[in-house]
């Protein structure tokens, strides 16, 4: 399964044909200038991260910034689906007995009585009553690390003007689109039960629950929404390690246990609470009603989101176990009797290769080569070899988009399951990223460095909304339904980055990916059985200082 190198005559034919003009000169690229400049020159008047507006790169974590939530196939339906269960007077955050049962104590400074805004837990509820009220089709689309100001980034530059400074906003096809008039907005709190928590992979136990900081939300030093700024800019970053902040900040772990678990769980924590108990997550009871279940990802499918999909583990960097639980192999969490395994599996994870001794937290089951699936376990769930899956890996010359389009057809007539792994293995092993003007030659980030991607690493990887067609093919050949989640992992990675040219270009990608679904939404089902939810796990903290730099000149827009 190795990647054949290409030849230098290859390397050209194949940059001949996926290319795109602008490639050609992307120092003509509107905001890979931006991203260029602030990177050599460590400071913008366009944007910063973190709370130093004289440094372009102060902040590369998340933040505790309060996230949008867009909701379809919601407004009208009952108590539970409809947004406005936990939103206004509705909200947890104005009931001490309410926030005692979602954190197991009452967070410090976190009630208030005027709050309009959910818990991530909520999110849960709402899927679990859609599964209550026989919804036929639920989606969870999740743009990793995407807060407000990250999607106001984007909607400046593809929409061409600033026409909005608070709210849903417009410009992406999720903020504009209505769902027949059913389409919600509100915003959440991602805090988690706590960060630093120590844990024992082999014996799955966490060894000191509570860790060291608890999570909350003060409004005060926050913000009583995601426009609005707090009076504590240092508030929002605040862990046990930086002393700044009275709540810790969320990981994509917690938060995404948060969303299909419906519990505040520990920092690193997959589908377990606080104390490393596994938890029923929404994808299992779906599947135990007859549903088909999936997960779709633009970064290795054992990252934290898609592995909380479904899969448990005290740690979620025991990315090997993690896989085998997403395909229905004993793990380390299920050592005797396995999870019955997902129907769709699409993302990233190729070939990227783990140090020969294993990391201490892939614990004793590790097997040595692919870091975050093994190639044992790929093998094993091959349907060629007995398995339950039609996979489709990378391949060399062959187009991704073609190699996966076989596998679904395949995959569909002989009624298997679907696994594909893609992945650029010399940036761990997530799809390639595309950039603001959709040129895939990212702006250098943090270290000043940027990947670089060959023409093989474009033409063998599908895009998200490919990956995102072929999952919604496979999982709707089930009559009763499917639930499915989707994320659009590398707006995380980008803002992890402070790169502002990768961040606006991933959310686009994810919004295209989401088009896929409204579009198969219009045409195979219609918005009364079928309920997706839109969000981000967590935030970050990029700050917009010069909103109009951020459109591009006019014959440049697209």
């Amino acid at each position: 399964m190795k990647h054949a190198v290409s030849s230098s005559l290859l390397a050209l034919i194949l940059l001949a044909i996926v290319a795109p003009v602008s490639a050609e000169n992307p120092g003509n690229d509107h905001i890979r200038k931006i991203q260029t400049a602030a990177i050599q020159n460590k400071k913008s008047p366009v944007a910063h991260w973190g709370f130093d507006p004289e440094n372009y790169t102060q902040w590369s974590s998340h933040s505790l910034r309060l996230i949008p939530v867009y909701t379809f196939g919601t407004k009208g339906n009952p108590q539970g689906i409809d947004l406005n269960t936990y939103t206004g007077k509705n909200s947890p955050y104005r009931s001490e007995k309410s926030l005692e049962t979602i954190y197991g104590f009452l967070p410090e400074n976190t009630v208030n009585p005027k709050a309009d805004y959910l818990d991530q837990t909520n999110l849960y509820e709402m899927q679990q009553a859609a599964l209550k009220a026989g919804k036929k089709n639920i989606i969870l689309f999740v743009f990793d690390g995407m807060d407000w100001q990250t999607t106001k980034a984007a909607a400046l530059y593809y929409s061409g003007g600033d026409k909005y400074q608070s709210g849903r906003g417009t410009g992406l096809h999720f903020q504009d689109y209505s769902a027949a008039g059913t389409s919600q907005f509100g915003y959440m709190v991602t805090a988690p039960h706590n960060d630093e928590t120590n844990v024992d992979v082999n014996q799955q136990t966490a060894l000191n629950p509570g860790g060291k900081i608890r999570g909350g939300y003060n409004v005060t030093k926050g913000g009583p929404d995601p426009w609005t700024a707090g009076n504590d800019k240092k508030y929002l970053i605040g862990n046990a390690a930086n002393n700044y902040g009275e709540h810790a900040y969320p990981d994509s772990a917690n938060t995404a246990t948060s969303m299909t678990a419906g519990i505040k769980s520990y920092n690193n924590a997959i589908n377990v609470d606080p104390t490393g108990a596994p938890v029923t997550t929404i994808a299992h009871q779906a599947q135990q009603k007859g549903y088909s279940v999936g997960v779709v990802t633009s970064v290795p499918i054992t990252h934290a989101t898609p592995a909380a999909a479904y899969a448990h583990n005290v740690s979620r960097n025991d990315y090997q176990d993690l896989a085998r639980d997403l395909l229905g192999q004993t793990s380390i969490s299920h050592p005797k009797i396995p999870l019955p395994g997902m129907d769709v599996v699409l993302g990233g994870g190729f070939g990227s290769i783990e140090k020969p001794t294993g990391a201490k937290s892939h614990g004793k089951n590790f097997v040595p080569g692919w870091k975050y699936i093994s190639e044992e376990t790929l093998s094993k769930a091959d349907a060629k070899n007995g398995g339950k899956y039609t996979v489709a890996v990378r391949t060399p010359l062959k187009k991704g988009r073609e190699g996966l389009k076989q596998a679904t057809e395949n995959a569909i007539q002989n009624k298997t399951r679907l696994l594909g792994v893609y992945g650029v293995e010399n940036y761990a092993a997530h799809l390639p990223f595309q950039t603001a003007d959709g040129d895939y030659q990212p702006a250098p980030g943090l270290k000043n460095s940027a990947e670089v991607y060959s023409p093989s690493d474009r033409l063998e990887n599908p895009t998200l909304a490919e990956l995102t067609d072929s999952a919604l093919q496979v999982l709707s050949q089930n009559k009763q339904g499917f639930w499915l989640l989707v994320e659009a992992g590398d707006v995380d990675w980008a803002n992890h980055d402070n790169n502002l040219d990768n961040s606006i270009g991933a959310v686009k990608s994810g919004d295209e990916a989401f088009k896929v679904i409204t579009d198969w939404v219009e045409k195979n089902s219609n918005w009364d059985e079928t309920v997706v939810i839109l969000t981000a796990d967590h935030g970050h903290y990029l700050h917009i200082d010069q909103p109009q730099a951020l459109i591009p000149p006019k014959q440049d827009q697209k």
